[in-house]
């Protein structure tokens, strides 16, 4: 068992570590990008990565505070469902209304890689591995996307 301080720099460290490793990979573009941290450019509509002590994600999500605009995001997103499956691997799950921590609404197209634990450093080349694939594919699909969600 970690303490609170342990815990958070086990955390820092994996997040640096994944960012060390992303850095060098150029996104769909052939620029650089800051992976942890990616800007879709579009405002509302984030890429998140998350790894606890059970599973690591990927996701997208669409914070639209107007639940018609968010709906209508979501609807874009669905009609591009096949250019998404084409160029972003793994079991994705969208959900059209979730609500965050703070009991937010919001919708999401999430992929989960269950039995990884931030805390086991074993296991961070699988999650690093996972969350590679999903970032670099997300992004491959942002490239063909963005246009159709742009103001």
């Amino acid at each position: 068992m970690y303490s609170k301080h342990e815990a958070a720099l086990l955390k820092k460290e994996f997040w640096t570590a994944l960012g060390s490793y992303l850095k060098p990979i150029p996104n769909a573009n052939g620029y650089p990008i800051n992976w942890v941290n990616y800007k879709t450019g579009i405002r509302h509509i984030y890429f998140r990565t998350d790894v606890t002590k059970k599973e690591a994600s990927a996701a997208i999500e669409l914070t639209h505070p107007v639940q018609e605009d968010r709906l209508v995001a979501f609807e874009k997103m669905q009609c591009l469902k096949t250019v998404f499956r084409e160029t972003v691997s793994g079991e994705w799950y969208w959900q059209e209304a979730v609500y965050d921590e703070q009991g937010i609404p919001l919708s999401r197209i999430i992929c989960f890689k269950e039995n990884v634990n931030i805390f086991n450093k074993t296991d961070w080349p699988e999650i690093i591995a996972f969350l590679k694939e999903r970032l670099t594919g997300l992004d491959a699909f942002w490239v063909i996307a963005k246009d159709h969600f742009e103001p």
